[in-house]
């Protein structure tokens, strides 16, 4: 089958776009679903290798940019820098198209993709972008997707997580979660291996906001950095 003819008669076509960490992701997903995939998992390449990569993925699929109804952005938290390519790249996509801009929060679509691994619908997923040292960006979110503890910056101690409660599972993944696995032992607690950011993570979300028109400005918009973080520590039930 052509993939021209796979588009026949169905809905959104959106780019996805991950720099958000180490590893350079785009994605091209129709209708939510995620049907072609490049990643570069090496850092500092994101500039460099951006570009070619949705090339890629343009003749995989025998399709042209003119076919694009959107552009999805993964805006943040992560690196200054990473985030700066992708979230250039991606306006720079939708101003030359004339297509709109979807930004979706990077530990939210990291959970998209821990939730696949572990589909629990009485979980807490606990996303972690490493931060360096011993700091890490991170949120709490149920199996809907709710967010439980909105995003924020957390210094690593051994109370953060006292609170949690110890007859629910909880789910601890992506790159900063191999620091919380040193302090912490209950029996409640779980840690995913192998899950990273990646574009295909942004396709479920980019759809939901593509048909509620949920769209950034892209004069104003601007990466979700979460700078105001240094020298603080989060204040919530869990941490």
């Amino acid at each position: 089958m052509k993939w021209k003819d796979y588009f026949c008669n169905r809905m959104a076509l959106i780019l996805c776009i991950e720099t958000a960490t180490n590893n350079c992701s785009v994605a091209l997903a129709k209708d939510g679903v995620c049907i072609c995939t490049y990643n570069h998992p090496l850092a500092n390449v994101h500039a460099a290798e951006l570009h070619g990569m949705v090339e890629k993925i343009l003749q995989e699929t025998e399709l042209n940019l003119s076919k694009i109804d959107a552009v999805a952005i993964s805006k943040g938290p992560g690196s200054y820098t990473g985030l700066r390519v992708g979230v250039s790249a991606a306006k720079g996509f939708s101003y030359a198209l004339g297509i709109p801009l979807i930004a979706i929060n990077t530990l939210c679509s990291l959970t998209v993709i821990a939730q696949q691994q572990k589909p629990d619908p009485k979980a807490l997923f606990i996303p972690m972008i490493d931060a360096r040292r011993m700091e890490v960006y991170c949120a709490v979110l149920n199996a809907k997707m709710e967010f439980i503890q909105e995003t924020s910056a957390l210094i690593i101690e051994e109370n953060n997580f006292l609170n949690l409660n110890p007859g629910q599972a909880v789910y601890f993944f992506g790159n900063g979660a191999e620091k919380c696995s040193v302090i912490l032992e209950q029996a409640n607690i779980h840690f995913l291996p192998n899950i990273f950011c990646c574009a295909s993570g942004l396709t479920q979300l980019a759809e939901e906001a593509y048909q509620q028109k949920d769209f950034v400005n892209l004069a104003y918009f601007e990466p979700y950095y979460l700078k105001d973080f240094i020298g603080t520590q989060a204040k919530n039930k869990f941490f």
